[in-house]
C-alpha cells in the first residue's frame, strides 16, 4: 500500500496533509524528566508487548539501531519532531505501521506521543481513528489522568485533551497578493497556533504553514476538531480566491510558474531550499490545470524526494551537498519524466 504522504485527499489542492497528535503518560513511570534509563527502556518493552493485540500492524523502531539519514527522513516525513530524533537516540522509539499513517512515538517529551496522519482535510476521519486507538491502549496502559483537569502531561500547554490538531497548508497566493500576514493574524486571534512546516521554532519554507491548536484545557476532542474545521474551511476560501484574482493577469501568473517549471526540469543542480520554493509555483501551476505535464502524484514525489535524507534514502548512499545538489536535478527530471 503506498504511504499517505504520496496520496492525495479531499482539498489536497490547498490543504497538503492532517495529523492528530496526542499527549499520554503512564501512572507506573515518573515524567520524561524524572525517568531513568532503565525506565525508559522498560516503557518501550512494555509497549512492545501489547502492539500485537491493537491490531493496526505496529512494530517498534529504536532509534539507537537507525542511522542519521534514516533518522532525518522520518523528520522530513513529519513523523517525528526534530528534537525527538536528536535527542532521544539512547531510549527513544516509534511503533509505526506499514502504510505509516499510525506513529507513536515513546520516550518524547511525554511518555507517548500518539500520531495518526492523512493527506488533505481529513480531521473528522481522523478523530475516529484516534479515538479507536487511545481506547485500546487505555485498555492495556494506566494512564495519569485527573478528574479536575484531564490527562496529565510533562508540559502544562498540554493538560486536558492533551490533543494537538494540525493541517498543513500551502497558501501561496495569499502571499503573492500581500494578504498572507492578514490572514495568519486573524487565524491567530481565533486561538491558533502558526507555524512553519516542522512545527514550533520552524519557519515556513515555499508558502506552507502548519496549523494547529493552543488550547487543550476545556474544550473536548470534538470542538478541538470542529475549531480547526471552521478555521482551515475559511483559509480555503480566502486562498481560493485570491488564486482567482492571480488568474485574471494569466499571463503574468503563466510565465512566472513556467519559467520556474523551466528551471526545476533543466537544471544541472539545485539546493533543497531552492526547490522548495520553486515547487511552491509548480504546485500551484499543477493545481491551477496551468502546467498540464504533471499530476498530483508527482508533485508529492517532487517534494519527499528534493529533501536531503529521503534524497539520499532513494539513492541508497550518503552524498555531501554538492553531490546532493547535482543528484536531486537528476530525480527531479526522472520524476517528472517517468
Amino acid at each position: 500500500m503506498e504511504n499517505w504522504y504520496l496520496q492525495n485527499g479531499k482539498e489536497s489542492d490547498i490543504v497538503v496533509s492532517s495529523r492528530i497528535r496526542l499527549a499520554r503518560n503512564v501512572v507506573d513511570y515518573p515524567f520524561e524528566t524524572k525517568c531513568t534509563l532503565e525506565d525508559k527502556k522498560n516503557l518501550i518493552e512494555d509497549v512492545k508487548e501489547i502492539l500485537p493485540s491493537l491490531g493496526y500492524g505496529l512494530k517498534i523502531l529504536k532509534l539507537k539501531d537507525m542511522d542519521d539519514i534514516t533518522k532525518m527522513s522520518l523528520v522530513e516525513k513529519r513523523l517525528v519532531s526534530p528534537d525527538f530524533a536528536v535527542k532521544n537516540y539512547e531510549v527513544g522509539a516509534i511503533a509505526i505501521n506499514e502504510e505509516e499513517n499510525i506513529c507513536i512515538m515513546i520516550n518524547e517529551e511525554d511518555h507517548l506521543r500518539l500520531q495518526v496522519f492523512a493527506p488533505g482535510l481529513e480531521i473528522e476521519e481522523l478523530l475516529k481513528l484516534m479515538i479507536e486507538l487511545d481506547t485500546k491502549l487505555s485498555g492495556k496502559l494506566n494512564y495519569a489522568y485527573n478528574d479536575k483537569y484531564g490527562f496529565l502531561t510533562a508540559c502544562p500547554t498540554n493538560v486536558g485533551t492533551g490533543m494537538r490538531v494540525s493541517v498543513m497548508v500551502h497558501l501561496p497566493a495569499l502571499t503573492t497578493t500581500g494578504n498572507i500576514q492578514k490572514v495568519l493574524q486573524i487565524i491567530s486571534n481565533f486561538g491558533m497556533n502558526i507555524r512553519g512546516i516542522y512545527g514550533e521554532g520552524s519557519k515556513a519554507v515555499g508558502d506552507i504553514y502548519q496549523i494547529s491548536n493552543k488550547q487543550t484545557l476545556g474544550v473536548s476532542e470534538e470542538e478541538i476538531v470542529n475549531n480547526m474545521k471552521v478555521i482551515v474551511d475559511k483559509i480555503i476560501e480566502q486562498e481560493r480566491l485570491a488564486r482567482k484574482y492571480l488568474t485574471k493577469n494569466s499571463i503574468e501568473l503563466e510565465d512566472r510558474v513556467y519559467r520556474n517549471y523551466g528551471i526545476i526540469s533543466n537544471c544541472k543542480k539545485i539546493s533543497s531550499e531552492e526547490a522548495r520554493e520553486i515547487l511552491s509555483d509548480i504546485k500551484l501551476g499543477t493545481d491551477l490545470g496551468i502546467i498540464k505535464e504533471l499530476t498530483d502524484s508527482k508533485i508529492k514525489q517532487l517534494y519527499l524526494y528534493s529533501k536531503p535524507a529521503n534524497l539520499q534514502k532513494r539513492i541508497g548512499k550518503v552524498l555531501n551537498q554538492y553531490e546532493r545538489d547535482i543528484q536531486r536535478a537528476q530525480i527531479i527530471k526522472q520524476i517528472i519524466n517517468s
